[in-house]
């Protein structure tokens, strides 16, 4: 009898001392994989465009995401993103896909595990602190999944820190919470939210020169050509409009020309469906001047942005009423479903003045495809909707801010900055 009550003992003290008890990992769910079914649901591609290769990405506090293979179902899917020392565990290795068979969106990354190959996933239908897992790249349980919002991120080329933040739900962010990577609602300032990939880029010469992009609306298929090191070259901000440049105007393109950002050349298709003019929309003004509170005017350059005519920034500029510096100001419609509150939406271009606090400093303020989504399919976004009741004063601080951080005159162009509440970020319609 004594003998059961001290091996009980020892028992207990063995539990209690646990890796997994005491660091508050996840239990693993199986013992081990299909194999069979494993290799059909995990399949790599070997074709996609990789940023990052085999990187660690560390959490602020300098520790390492990692997956443990045995953690979910048979096919290592629903495995739960978990949190460890560096070098403590295996499964800390993740390629950054930029483009491939499973990523079809110009400045997003799929985040894949090198030891299960399923990617980063966040699914709102789940329960609660059970939503952030790896998952079948494409969205497929059995691997036949092609292409899935759930799985893309956006990403700006750098390890620097960022935030994960799915497209399908922009307003939250995979946020660390004890030991596993679980959601909560965008915070620029929470460092749970601020991971950064522990590496530099991998160079262009490994990716493919030619990518094909399957537009989400349409199917059309259309081709961009640069290489990868191209793309992660031009997520920097590129150059505003000179002022030369701005006199006379720069006429949007209808044809394939060379853009500063992203796919390197410009792709008519592309452009036509990312940036549709909604006809249903209320304008409160049409093709109006803005003046910033410097006196110059907004202007912008069709090409200054990527293949889609996104993440173009907005330039200032002496106002000389060109095409470039003319602006809708659409109070109801498509993209704006909020009392007393406005799209800026380019008349040249059809894209809306956006704010991104996730984007580097200094290149948080860009005109994107109205719904903020890249390829046009969004919805409302409240990074592009500031408050207005009308008259000719605008204060452009977006919803998404909550009066905290306002999009102010920079260094010749738009740039961000916290709110002042005063007349010195008051913007002028010229009517």
């Amino acid at each position: 009898m004594y003998s059961s009550i001290l091996a009980l003992l020892i028992l207990q003290s063995l539990v209690a001392a646990s890796p997994i008890t005491s660091r508050n990992l996840v239990r693993k769910s199986v013992t081990e994989l299909d194999q069979a079914a494993f290799e059909e649901a995990q399949q790599p591609d070997d074709t996609a465009t990789k940023a990052f290769s085999g990187t660690q990405i560390r959490t602020s506090n300098g520790r390492c995401l990692f997956v443990d293979e045995l953690s979910g179902d048979f096919r290592a899917n629903l495995t739960p993103i978990q949190v460890a020392d560096c070098g403590s565990t295996d499964g800390q290795g993740w390629d950054v896909i930029t483009a491939g068979k499973h990523n079809n969106v110009e400045g997003s990354m799929l985040v894949v595990s090198t030891l299960t190959n399923a990617c980063f996933n966040f699914d709102p239908r789940r329960a609660s602190g059970n939503q952030v897992l790896l998952f079948s790249c494409g969205g497929r349980a059995d691997g036949g999944g092609e292409v899935t919002n759930s799985q893309l991120f956006p990403f700006n080329g750098t390890s620097a820190p960022l935030a994960f933040s799915p497209e399908n739900d922009p307003q939250s962010c995979f946020t660390v919470k004890g030991n596993v990577v679980d959601v909560a609602p965008c915070d620029a300032a929470n460092s749970n939210q601020q991971f950064t990939f522990d590496g530099t880029p991998v160079a262009g010469d490994n990716a493919p020169t030619e990518t094909s992009i399957l537009t989400s609306q349409t199917g059309a298929e259309v081709t961009a050509t640069p290489t990868a090191t191209a793309t992660r070259s031009n997520a920097t901000s590129p150059p505003v409009a000179t002022t030369d440049a701005a006199a006379g105007g720069i006429p949007n393109p209808t044809e394939a020309v060379s853009v500063s950002r992203a796919g390197g050349v410009l792709q008519p298709t592309a452009v036509a469906e990312a940036q549709q003019r909604d006809d249903t929309a209320t304008r409160t003004f049409t093709s109006v001047s803005i003046k910033a509170p410097n006196g110059q005017c907004l202007f912008i350059d069709p090409t200054a942005g990527d293949f889609r005519e996104n993440l173009i920034p907005v330039s200032l500029v002496d106002c000389a009423g060109t095409p470039n510096e003319k602006f809708d100001v659409i109070t109801a419609g498509k993209h704006n479903n909020a009392q007393d509150s406005a799209l800026i939406v380019s008349s040249l271009t059809n894209g809306c003045i956006s704010f991104d606090g996730r984007r580097p400093a200094d290149d948080t303020v860009t005109l994107f495809s109205c719904g903020g989504r890249a390829a046009g399919e969004g919805e409302t976004n409240n990074g592009q909707l500031v408050p207005f009741t009308g008259g000719t004063s605008l204060v452009f601080a977006p919803e998404s801010e909550r009066n905290a951080t306002c999009i102010v005159a920079g260094n010749g162009r738009l740039d961000s900055a916290p709110c002042a509440n005063d007349d010195s970020q008051v913007f002028t319609i010229l009517t």
